[in-house]
């Protein structure tokens, strides 16, 4: 076994301990009991010849860090339920706190919501207030009301969903007071300032120049945001199978990213030049949407997808992709079970590597476009220039069939048991948007941006977008119909690990005669 292939096994085993100490509190006797296992094992590898062999050695480490997985979010939980604020969580009698508006607020309809670090306690909390007055990143408040645990709303355990981004108590109307508008810089805060300044610009020209519902549209396509979005237009995106487009979602940007490289090659980019171009635009977008956690973990994670495909291998990509994930579950282990992004942004990555090869030799137009390219190499013809544009343009559009069926495939069971339905007609309406998303992101920046500095130039780039956006409201009018929706609840864990038990077998299989076919 090689070097590189043992570091993979550890950090799967450091993965896995994380998983089973999340579903299976682990007792304390078997904390002893793996650490002596796993002790025991490396120790006869060492002082046995006949237990010598080097994979022996390896699964004695690879049995300790599953225990290090398992230690890992066991000191994590320990470290919530010691917290400071705890004592007076849940009284009955009202706090008063002094913190520091640490992110852009959140504002939804007639409240808004500010997530405000304490620093006394080393505690953030997210406070709901009333629309107005207003309040703006690194504004210092001083508030007082009940300090309470987040609740479970329905099938939605908001608890979870806060605690993977280091939140663990809420406050509801508190009373609220502004103390300091006066922000204290340092260099990042003062960058995120001039980020947020410039997302709130372009909201602003994102609803001057475009009318209802292709505002929303725009402004879920450039700045992930879908919060405002009206409840018809929502419920349309989730029977289509499209919300993915709307939203900073880690299934979403490792499709984008995986598209934006063919989409750069057709426009002339070589291949080096897309990649890295491809890194940049993906962190730009990150930028425009206003840095949420969410989105940088998605993006840190197509980036390293990137990085995967680039260097060509199916093993090695894989292991690039776990290693990346180990690193951020070191830091935070929460993400494993409570972030649904960054379980989608893993699995869309592993879908793609794995799935897509498999999916592009059904399809078999890549070897004879290759030779058909090949062909015409030395014809300057017309006709020869014309069935070469066609074909890459067609080749395009294969990708975004496959990029997308594997994708989907494997972020399948993830979507049905969150939220408990599936988009029957997903793939073509997919198929039929996909395509125009990297033009319609384009001139929509274009046309946001321009026309905060002039109405005829953010006019001339608005006519294409119009066009693309009448399009794409056709497809989702079209194709949402009641039985584009298949609703599936009560879904237990064990059948989504039945599905990737199995699905890895199939795909293990298929790209092992893949490999043969290859060969010959």
């Amino acid at each position: 076994m090689t070097p590189s292939k043992a570091l993979f096994w550890f950090c799967f085993a450091f993965i896995v301990g994380i998983f089973l100490q999340s579903v299976v509190k682990i007792p304390q006797s078997f904390i002893w009991g793996i650490l002596f296992f796993g002790t025991a094992i490396i120790f006869i590898s060492f002082w046995s010849i006949k237990f010598s062999d080097f994979n022996f050695k390896i699964w004695g480490f690879c049995t300790l860090f599953l225990l290090l997985g398992i230690l890992n979010l066991q000191i994590t939980e320990f470290n919530i339920e010691q917290h400071k604020l705890k004592k007076i969580n849940n009284s009955s009698e009202k706090i008063t706190l002094t913190g520091q508006v640490i992110d852009e607020p959140d504002i939804v309809g007639r409240v808004q919501r500010l997530k405000v670090l304490v620093t006394d306690y080393e505690s953030t909390i997210l406070l709901t207030v009333s629309r107005y007055p207003e309040y703006n990143y690194l504004d210092k408040v001083k508030f007082t009301g009940y300090l309470k645990t987040p609740e479970i709303i329905g099938s939605f355990n908001y608890k979870n969903y806060l605690l993977k981004d280091g939140i663990y108590f809420v406050m509801d109307f508190p009373k609220i007071e502004l103390v300091t508008k006066e922000h204290d810089y340092n260099i990042f805060s003062f960058l995120y300032e001039k980020i947020l300044f410039f997302k709130s610009k372009l909201k602003s020209s994102i609803d001057f120049n475009f009318s209802s519902p292709q505002n929303f549209i725009i402004q879920g396509i450039l700045l992930g945001n879908d919060k405002n979005t009206p409840k018809d237009l929502k419920e349309k995106f989730n029977v289509t199978g499209l919300s993915h487009i709307t939203a900073v979602s880690g299934g979403n940007i490792v499709i984008l990213i995986n598209l934006l490289v063919p989409f750069l090659l057709i426009l002339g980019f070589w291949r080096g030049q897309a990649f890295y171009f491809s890194i940049v635009f993906i962190w730009i977008y990150i930028l425009l949407t206003g840095l949420p956690v969410s989105g940088i973990r998605a993006a840190i994670m197509g980036s390293v997808f990137l990085l995967a495909e680039k260097i060509g291998r199916q093993n090695s990509s894989s292991r690039i992709i776990i290693i990346t994930a180990t690193i951020m579950l070191i830091k935070n282990p929460l993400l494993l079970l409570y972030d649904i992004g960054f379980q989608l942004s893993f699995l869309a990555s592993m879908g793609i590597i794995h799935l897509k090869p498999i999916i592009d030799s059904l399809i078999k137009l890549k070897k004879e476009e290759q030779a058909f390219l090949n062909h015409n190499t030395s014809q300057e013809s017309w006709a020869g220039k014309f069935r070469n544009f066609i074909y890459q343009r067609l080749n395009y559009l294969l990708d975004i069939v496959s990029v997308t069926i594997s994708a989907q495939i494997f972020v399948l069971p993830i979507i049905v048991y969150n939220f408990g339905s599936v988009s029957i007609v997903a793939p073509l309406t997919n198929l039929l948007i996909l395509p125009i998303i990297p033009y319609l992101m384009i001139f929509g920046f274009a046309s946001v941006s321009l026309g905060m500095f002039s109405n005829f130039l953010g006019w001339v780039f608005y006519l294409p977008c119009f066009i693309m956006l009448e399009y794409f409201l056709f497809i989702i009018d079209t194709f949402y119909t009641s039985w584009s929706v298949k609703m599936i609840t009560d879904i237990s864990v064990i059948w989504l690990l039945v599905y990737y038990i199995i699905l890895s077998i199939l795909v293990w299989y298929f790209n092992q005669r893949l490999m043969k076919m290859l060969k010959f």
